[in-house]
């Protein structure tokens, strides 16, 4: 049974950021998240638990951007959290350079 046409995306751009959002971006979110929540918090536990988070998480992420009408917003998104995370861990080694 073939998908409906009305719910495939026409554009070709959008199909690439969609495709790159979701492999690209997800990871990115994923891995940050991960890597902020290690400042923090006890890293060994942490990078033990992403190891089985980390791939739920980065599916997750696959799944939303294909939900997504638009490829960009979910890149601009995905970046933006990304960037939120990366202050957090600049926060944590400048607050917390011990753990």
């Amino acid at each position: 049974m073939p998908a409906n046409k009305k719910y495939l995306t026409k554009s070709i751009h959008q199909r690439i950021a969609k495709i790159t959002a979701a492999i690209l971006g997800g990871y990115i979110l994923t891995m940050s998240l991960h890597l902020a929540a290690a400042t923090w918090m006890d890293k060994t536990t942490v990078m033990i638990t992403s190891t089985f988070t980390g791939f739920i998480m980065w599916v997750a992420l696959m799944i939303v951007a294909f939900l997504a009408r638009n490829g960009w917003k979910v890149w601009g998104l995905y970046l933006l959290l990304s960037a939120l995370c990366a202050a957090v861990i600049y926060l944590g080694q400048n607050l917390n350079p011990s753990i």
